[in-house]
C-alpha cells in the first residue's frame, strides 16, 4: 500500500486570538481527568451537528494542558482500514517523535502483517512509551466503517492509563459508548452543553464581535438560535456596521434559519454531506409546513 497523507490533517488548530472563551466547559473536561502518571478517563467524547464550534473547543482546551498532544482530521478516505492506521500512527508521532514510525514501513510491504498483528504491537509501543498523551481524532462522522471502528475500539480498550482519545464527531460513533459509560471511562459533551446561555451570548457580541446590544435583542437572540454557536456568527455579521438600534431590533426579530448566511452554510456544511436519498428526501419534504413521523 502505497500512503501519502496530507501533514495538514496533523495540525492542531489554533484557536482564534478573539475566540470565545468556553471556561466552563474546558473544566468539564479537565475535572478528574489527570491522575498521578495517566488520565482516570480512556475517552472525551464531543458530539454534536454542525456550527456548534466542538472543534474550537477541544483545540481552546487542548492549549491549557501540560500534556503531549496530537490531532488526526478525518475524511471520506479514512474509512480503509489501512489508511485510517497509517494516519492514526503518524498523528502519534507528532505527539511523540518515533512513536508507531514502523506502521507505514509495515503496511507497504507486498504481504503486510495483519491488522491483528499491527495493532497489538502499536498498544506494545504506547505502552513502552510511558508518556502522557492526548491524541484528538476530529471529524469521526466521516467514517462509516465497521472495520475501522473495530479498530478503533481494540485500541481504546487496550490503552495504557497514560494515552486519552477524544473524539470530534457529528453523530456517535459506532463503539460501545454505553460500556464506557457505565464503566466511567467517558466524559461526553452534547449539543445540549455546547450551546450559549444568554450570558455568553451577550459576552460574544459585546467581547469578541464588539457589538453593543441591550438585553432583550441578546436574550432575543439566544432564543432565536437556541444557543448555535454558528447562527450567532452569522448573526453579528449581518449586524455589524449597523449602529441602528430599530434597525438592529428589527433584523433580530426576524433572524432566521431563512436568512441567507444560515441557508448557505446548512447547504455546504450539511445537505451537500447527506447521501442522495436523503437530500431527495429533505428536498421533497422542505416545502411543507408540518408532516407527520408516518
Amino acid at each position: 500500500m502505497n500512503v501519502s497523507l496530507l501533514a495538514t490533517k496533523f495540525f492542531i488548530p489554533t484557536p482564534r486570538a478573539r475566540a470565545m472563551a468556553r471556561s466552563e466547559l474546558c473544566g468539564r473536561l479537565t475535572e478528574g481527568l489527570l491522575s498521578g502518571d495517566g488520565f482516570s478517563r480512556k475517552l472525551t467524547l464531543v458530539s454534536a451537528p454542525a456550527g456548534f464550534g466542538k472543534t474550537s473547543l477541544v483545540s481552546q482546551w487542548l492549549a491549557e494542558l501540560p500534556v503531549g498532544k496530537a490531532w488526526l482530521s478525518l475524511d471520506e478516505k479514512d474509512n480503509d482500514p489501512a489508511r485510517f492506521l497509517a494516519c492514526f500512527a503518524s498523528a502519534l508521532q507528532t505527539g511523540e517523535p518515533g512513536l508507531g514510525a514502523w506502521v507505514l514501513e509495515a503496511l507497504q510491504v507486498p504481504q503486510p502483517p495483519s491488522f491483528d498483528t499491527l495493532l497489538t504491537r502499536l498498544v506494545n509501543d504506547l505502552a513502552a512509551s510511558a508518556t502522557k498523551l492526548i491524541l484528538v481524532l476530529d471529524d469521526y462522522h466521516a467514517i462509516d466503517s465497521p472495520a475501522v471502528d473495530e479498530m478503533l475500539g481494540f485500541l481504546i480498550d487496550n490503552f495504557p492509563v497514560w494515552v486519552h482519545l477524544v473524539i470530534i464527531t457529528r453523530e456517535d460513533p459506532g463503539l460501545p459508548l454505553a460500556r464506557y459509560r457505565a464503566r466511567g471511562q467517558m466524559r461526553e459533551l452534547r449539543a445540549k452543553d455546547l450551546r450559549f446561555s444568554v450570558v455568553e451570548v451577550g459576552e460574544f457580541f459585546r467581547k469578541v464581535m464588539e457589538i453593543a446590544l441591550p438585553e432583550p435583542d441578546i436574550a432575543a437572540l439566544e432564543a432565536r438560535t437556541e444557543g448555535w454557536a454558528a447562527g450567532l456568527q452569522f448573526a453579528a455579521l449581518a449586524l455589524q456596521g449597523n449602529k441602528d438600534k430599530e434597525a438592529q431590533a428589527t433584523f433580530i426579530a426576524s433572524f432566521s434559519g431563512s436568512h441567507r448566511f444560515v441557508l448557505d452554510y446548512l447547504v455546504e456544511e450539511v445537505l451537500l454531506h447527506c447521501t442522495e436519498a436523503v437530500q431527495i428526501f429533505l428536498l421533497a419534504t422542505s416545502c411543507l409546513g408540518r408532516f407527520c413521523g408516518e
